[in-house]
């Protein structure tokens, strides 16, 4: 919250500062009677003197400067350290003293402003037609800013959360910036001319404009280009795009101000749309999507790199091999060669795996299994003598003849058999497998044990269980759905994967 309200500080001063801006820069163009002669016609009819600076620029900044410090102190002062605290008492007579503050100096401008019309045969009544605009201006103050901080209030207490998770913020491109700036400078220099009509065009096309090109660029463009949508689907979503952003406009258009050529006003927005923001949109809606293929195919060449090498360090390192030698050692004892000879063709063919498969970007899922199969053969070696742990495989193999990445199953189960198995205490491990014409489904269903304490791997998620969850991330974006369930004593993984042959 503490970096929204800086937001918020720096946003208001710079909006204060363009007001500023727009309010000199035409005195310093053009000189100072520019856009002010009807106002000077208005002072000499009544036969009063007219100075630029005292009845114009003066009351314009007096109202900008202190609709400014109003804000500040109620938004940055007042609410946070007062009315969000509930500290009502002393809160509610600060943001009462701030907009009085504002209507004071308001009302003072307004004398300046309107005294073309001290033809009032009372002073009084001048006094009390400045006030009375004073105190509506106030009021339109207090009511916008109320009605500011209850959307910000919403967005915090709804919809904050989501749009972290999601990088919403982080999905608005440079030119939608762009483009809201543009319109708000332009809506805050024709302000200054006291042309009403270019006003509500400006307010009304530019907001429609921006809604325009983010549909077309976050809904319409990218199924396009991804292939996903076709030339009629497109073509049907734009054209529902410019009938409900051109229908409200010319609607909203139409009800704020008079036009008397309706159906040039309906060109222009629709020429406007058709000419540059579809063309805009379209053309970046495309450079972006270009840009996310490559970056998606550096990602998966990187992870993939990288999935690689950590898997090969977590297998061929010193505890791996020599839990793998301490159970061949074991069989050795118990038999002279035909377990301790399975054992080492076991880890040989795991081995030779790794080394030649292992590089390809897809194998056959057959491959995939054969791999899984030794890993638990080899496993069933060290715990064949433990009637306490039961080991069940139920693969089927029909159907199973899909692509798949290289090292994406055998995590889970390194996983089961890791967390899964103790020698004191019941255990057991269901490793199931099978496929359809368009997916792989996969099971892993094992018992957990308490570790001990100081067990360093007592919170561990096992080997390559993160760096899993990572590679179907990027190799099967949307095309996978995976499952993970703990209690005390069960772990279980499903994982489905979508095929495209």
């Amino acid at each position: 919250m503490e970096k929204f309200r800086k937001a918020e500080f720096w946003i208001a001063t710079g909006f204060y500062l363009l007001v500023v801006v727009a309010v000199l820069f035409p005195f310093l163009l053009s000189g100072e009677e520019s856009g002010t002669y009807w106002i000077a016609r208005t002072f000499e009819n009544n036969n009063m003197h007219f100075d630029v600076f005292i009845h114009v620029l003066l009351p314009k900044l007096t109202i900008a400067t202190f609709s400014y410090f109003a804000f500040l102190i109620v938004n940055n002062w007042v609410v946070p350290s007062f009315l969000e605290k509930k500290h009502y008492y002393a809160g509610v007579p600060l943001v009462i003293a701030a907009f009085g503050l504002l209507f004071l100096f308001t009302m003072i401008a307004f004398t300046y402003r309107y005294g073309y019309q001290l033809g009032y045969k009372e002073m009084h009544a001048f006094h009390v037609a400045c006030a009375r605009r004073a105190l509506g201006a106030t009021l339109v103050c207090a009511i916008a800013y109320a009605f500011y901080y209850a959307l910000k209030y919403l967005y915090f207490t709804y919809l904050h959360g989501w749009f972290q998770k999601n990088n919403i913020w982080r999905k608005i491109t440079v030119e939608i910036v762009l483009f809201f700036l543009v319109w708000i400078v332009s809506l805050v220099m024709v302000s200054q001319d006291n042309n009403g009509t270019m006003f509500v065009f400006i307010l009304f096309t530019g907001f429609f404009y921006q809604l325009t090109y983010i549909v077309a660029y976050y809904f319409v463009f990218p199924p396009f280009h991804n292939k996903r949508h076709g030339w009629g689907i497109l073509w049907r979503n734009l054209l529902i795009t410019i009938m409900l952003s051109c229908g409200l406009t010319i609607f909203m258009v139409g009800i704020s101000a008079s036009s008397r050529s309706m159906e040039a006003l309906a060109f222009m927005i629709l020429l406007g749309e058709v000419m540059f923001v579809f063309p805009i949109a379209w053309w970046l809606s495309k450079l972006r999507s270009k840009q996310k293929d490559e970056v998606l195919v550096l990602e998966k060449a990187l992870g993939r790199s990288s999935a690689n090498l950590d898997f090969l360090r977590s297998q061929i390192n010193p505890h791996f091999l020599f839990n793998a030698l301490n159970t061949l050692y074991g069989t050795a004892l118990q038999e002279n060669a035909p377990r301790t000879s399975e054992g080492v063709q076991k880890l040989g063919d795991m081995m030779r795996f790794m080394l030649h498969e292992n590089h390809q970007e897809k194998i056959e899922l057959s491959k995939e299994v054969g791999y899984l199969q030794n890993y638990i053969a080899l496993q069933r070696l060290r715990i064949q003598e433990s009637n306490d742990i039961k080991i069940a495989v139920n693969i089927t193999e029909d159907e199973c003849d899909h692509p798949i990445a290289p090292m994406l199953l055998i995590p889970f189960v390194e996983n089961a058999f890791k967390h899964g198995i103790s020698l004191r205490n019941r255990s057991w491990i269901v490793v199931s497998l099978s496929c359809d014409a368009n997916h792989i489904y996969f099971d892993a269903y094992n018992s957990v044990h308490v570790k001990p304490e100081n067990d360093p791997e007592k919170t561990s998620l096992g080997i390559g269980l993160n760096n899993v969850k990572n590679r179907l991330a990027l190799l099967y974006p949307r095309k996978h759905d995976l499952s993970i369930r703990q209690t005390a004593t069960e772990f279980f993984v499903h994982l489905t994967i979508e095929i495209n042959k």
